[in-house]
């Protein structure tokens, strides 16, 4: 059984609801889950007033515990295409497991959301990718056997990279089916991945 770990940072709620889905699938291949998330950076004050979904009943994970699990899903909303700082700062403070090689080997996949078809999903999994092979991490994707990536009926989010949401420009626009199942599908995929690994 492998153990994963679901990391996510979410302001308006699209990547939590991804993150759950993502754990749905890595359970569904028998693996042990935990759902956390990164803590906020922006003052409370201004969060309230821009509509921050403040109330997530995730726990806050620590940097010193991602050794413990065999994989890490990480979900962050994509920011001028890139991770939200809050995810960055983060992994910033993975310095000590880099230099003691704690990651090396580990299963890692990640997970977006932009509020447009064209807001810059490839371009934040991939400089990510990049994070997590400078810590020795083995990168995992949603592969095309994910029949959703081909699907051309409507406007979804989702590719080779990872699994993805849109939210529309003022948010109001939840995860649909097809990403969801495309996060369900990376979940179970990325659990049996690292269950063979840790097998």
């Amino acid at each position: 059984m492998a153990k994963i770990l679901v990391l996510y940072y979410s302001a308006y709620g699209h990547i939590e609801t991804m993150a759950h889905a993502i754990s749905e699938g890595a359970r569904a291949a028998g693996a042990e889950v935990a759902i956390k998330r990164v803590p906020e950076l922006v003052p409370e004050m201004i969060a309230h007033q821009a509509g921050y979904h403040l109330d997530q009943s995730a726990p806050i994970a620590m940097v010193e515990e991602l050794p413990t699990y065999d994989a890490i899903i990480f979900g962050t909303p994509t920011r001028y295409g890139m991770m939200a700082a809050q995810m960055k700062n983060f992994l910033d403070q993975t310095g000590g497991l880099w230099f003691e090689n704690k990651l090396v080997g580990k299963v890692g996949g990640v997970f977006t959301s932009t509020a447009s078809q064209h807001g810059g999903q490839e371009a934040t999994i991939l400089s990510f990718h990049t994070v997590l092979l400078h810590l020795g991490m083995i990168v995992v994707g949603l592969p095309y056997s994910y029949p959703g990536l081909t699907n051309m009926d409507e406007i979804v989010g989702g590719s080779s990279y990872g699994a993805s949401t849109l939210s529309g420009n003022d948010d109001s626009r939840q995860p649909s089916d097809i990403e969801l199942e495309g996060a369900r599908f990376q979940g179970r995929h990325i659990a049996e991945v690292a269950a063979k690994l840790a097998g």
